[in-house]
């Protein structure tokens, strides 16, 4: 975003005057305006009418007084060009482009689109395909619906890439404060890493909501979220177009395209960005994130008035990254006094219904527990419905008495109704205006508080070791080839990857059995070399433990009578003679594949049989420091074999991550490669081996017209000498 455009957009954010250019919808917007209580010029622009709801309109945008800061614009989308052109001549500052039709249509729309980038210039240009701008804070609302929303003085700034459900987050009857909603569309010019940029110099900003379909720059975002790491600022996405048909959607909604969901979430790990599933816990998460902050870690206090509560809120919170620390002996021993008999001192802790409403002698239990240092606390509270809420003084009465434990502990706190609808409006606005967050859903309550306190102990990961800047670039090429093994593990070898020694037999020595000269130390594994098979396993391309040459004789014959059935068209590039591996603790499949978004994704997983069998992986963006790696291999299910399973002897670690950092340091080295998978590494106490690998590189010329031919007649040779 050039300084000029920086400069506009913050008067689109707070214009002084609006140019408005349209008919009906830009009624709707004079009154959302009016409804928000925006206080400056509005200027609606017709030709063809006097007035638009009650104020006289102007014939162009050359009549208007001066240069609007903001202009508001529902006409068809040529008219949205021409009148973007005139803004911009004119010095405006920005547009909010509500007219559809451009990328989103496709190649159809895509011309359209770049006529009106080109057009806008410097201006700050919010869509096409867009609802607008809703600023709360300055009381400004370009927004062609009713909206609701409210802003005590701060809240979230949410940006999304679809207009309905920005609209529909406004209308959420659960007490999210928010300082902005943006709608970008198609996001021709501005996009979302430009407005995270333009809210962490907003002071009232406290956390920034994301819906996103696809990011178009992923190094500008990835700055701009460092920056919002900096400014203690969480960010909490919501990505959607995560299945098959979702992407086609995305594609086919705002004109992008949609990465695949794994790397996604290790693009959003790799940042500290907090990822949700649902739009439940979106709100959730940034309600409390606002209202009640980071905490400093993940011990936490709870209290319920009820055992069922108690045991929900233990049951929740067993798979999160919340811990419920039992009180001290001495807290313990001051619980029992201030308790009733008939209660257990535990945490999470039912106080029990005989001091239930009564402030004076909840209030010293609750602080008791809080004294022995939580870094959070809940309280959970179902409020009766109105009409049967004669009872209601009591609930307040114990929300009352944790508010005021909780400040003096100075920790993040809710209060949660265990159903989202049990709690009121009036007891979420009295809630939030203490300070603490009214949290609807004991489940979405459970996960917003475990993710808040991950959010803080990754922040403070990130400042003590930013990741490393990865570097993103189109591929050289658009048709690919595929290695075959030999090839593939000669360049790993090259490269200081440890591979098993290994022969390459012809296919003519290969059938004519005439192996002796080679210096073999059995047992050894033979397999098919072929570029046009990956998986050899499963045609029968592969015999294992072969202990002499006349078993290595009948193990080739073998082989090429399953490729005769299973694959008469691969092309036979030899017999790949290698030593077996026998002293491996761990089997793991380590995937490196340049992606064109990201740039390098490495991916993790249960090695040999058990990848597809067990789903077992782990993806991160690199390079990356050894930390993050083995924070990464670490996560998967099966890493508790590396230290030794049942007493067995433990595995290298160090010798797994030198390895996977000399293949990152290869595929950078080495634009031409696609990617490189390794399956299985068999990794023993000392040594990390790479048993078999596929590469995939970008090939410059088209496969020849009589390679098929040629296949046949090898094959033709091979079977007759058999």
């Amino acid at each position: 975003m050039t300084a000029q455009r920086r400069q506009n957009l913050r008067r689109l954010l707070r214009p002084r005057h609006v140019a408005l250019v349209g008919g009906g919808d830009v009624a709707t917007v004079i009154n959302e305006c009016r409804r928000i209580g925006y206080t400056g010029a509005l200027w609606p622009v017709n030709p063809k009418r006097n007035d638009i709801a009650g104020i006289p309109c102007f014939p162009d945008i050359d009549a208007l007084p001066e240069a609007p800061d903001a202009t508001f614009l529902a006409v068809p989308k040529q008219a949205a060009i021409d009148i973007t052109a005139s803004l911009a001549r004119r010095g405006a500052g920005g547009v909010v482009c509500y007219t559809a039709g451009f990328s989103e249509l496709g190649s159809t729309g895509q011309q359209a689109e770049a006529e009106l980038i080109e057009a806008a210039g410097d201006m700050a240009l919010l869509g096409p395909n867009c609802y607008g701008l809703i600023n709360y804070h300055d009381q400004l609302a370009l927004w062609p619906f009713a909206h609701g929303g409210t802003h005590p003085g701060f809240g979230a700034a949410i940006i999304t890439q679809s207009g309905m459900l920005s609209s529909d987050l406004t209308m959420s009857q659960r007490h999210l404060p928010l300082s902005y909603m943006v709608s970008v569309g198609n996001q021709a010019s501005l996009r979302l890493e430009d407005f995270i940029d333009i809210f962490l110099e907003a002071p009232h900003v406290r956390a920034i909501g994301l819906h996103i379909e696809a990011i178009r720059d992923t190094q500008k975002f990835a700055s701009a979220a460092m920056r919002a790491i900096e400014k203690n600022i969480p960010i909490v996405a919501l990505k959607t177009g995560v299945s098959e048909i979702g992407a086609r959607l995305t594609a086919s909604h705002t004109g992008s395209l949609s990465g695949t969901d794994t790397t996604y979430s290790a693009f959003f790990k790799r940042l500290g960005i907090c990822r949700v599933a649902t739009p439940s816990e979106f709100v959730e998460l940034l309600k409390f994130l606002t209202i009640a902050g980071v905490p400093t870690g993940q011990k936490i206090a709870g209290f319920t008035c009820s055992g069922g509560g108690a045991t929900m809120l233990a049951d929740y919170a067993a798979p999160l990254d919340l811990d419920f620390v039992q009180p001290s002996s001495h807290t313990a021993a001051a619980l029992t006094q201030l308790l009733p008999h008939t209660a257990t001192v535990t945490n999470p802790l039912d106080y029990t219904t005989p001091i239930w409403g009564d402030y004076e002698r909840t209030l010293p239990v609750f602080k008791c527990l809080l004294e022995d240092g939580y870094d959070s606390a809940v309280l959970i509270q179902d409020y009766p419905a109105a009409g049967l809420d004669e009872s209601k003084p009591y609930y307040r009465a114990d929300s009352d008495s944790f508010i005021k434990a909780c400040q003096t502990a100075s920790i993040p706190a809710a209060i949660c109704s265990i159903l989202p609808e049990n709690l009121d409006a009036e007891t979420r606005s009295h809630i939030l205006q203490a300070g603490v967050a009214p949290m609807q859903g004991i489940e979405t309550c459970m996960q917003a508080m475990s993710a808040a306190a991950n959010y803080g102990k990754r922040r403070t990961a990130l400042l003590a070791n930013p990741p490393h800047p990865f570097c993103t670039a189109p591929l050289m090429g658009s048709r690919f080839r595929q290695l075959d093994e030999a090839t593939a593990k000669a360049i790993l070898a090259d490269a200081g990857l440890h591979v098993p020694p290994f022969h390459q037999l012809p296919m003519t020595a290969a059938v004519s059995k005439t192996f002796d000269h080679i210096d073999l130390v059995y047992p050894v594994a033979a397999k098919i070399c072929s570029a046009d098979i990956g998986h050899k396993t499963e045609i029968g391309g592969v015999q294992l433990n072969i202990t002499s040459s006349d078993e290595l004789s009948a193990a080739i014959a073998s082989i090429i009578t399953s490729l005769e059935t299973h694959a008469p068209n691969a092309r036979l590039d030899g017999i790949l003679i290698e030593s077996m591996i026998s002293n491996a603790i761990v089997e793991l499949m380590v995937s490196l594949r340049r992606d064109p978004q990201f740039g390098l994704v490495l991916t993790m997983a249960s090695g040999g049989v058990m990848t597809e069998i067990l789903q077992d992986a782990t993806t991160l963006l690199v390079p990356a420091d050894d930390m993050s790696v083995q924070a990464a291999l670490d996560g998967l299910r099966m890493a508790r074999l590396f230290d030794g399973f049942r007493g067995g002897p433990a595995a290298s670690r160090q010798a797994i991550l030198d390895q996977i950092q000399t293949l990152v340091r290869l595929m950078q080295a080495r634009p031409d490669i696609i990617e490189i998978e390794i399956n299985p590494v068999m990794v023993s106490t000392d040594s990390a081996i790479c048993a078999d690998a596929l590469i995939t590189v970008i090939d410059q010329d088209d496969q020849p017209a009589s390679q098929l031919h040629l296949k046949q007649t090898l094959w033709q040779a091979v079977t007759t000498a058999l």
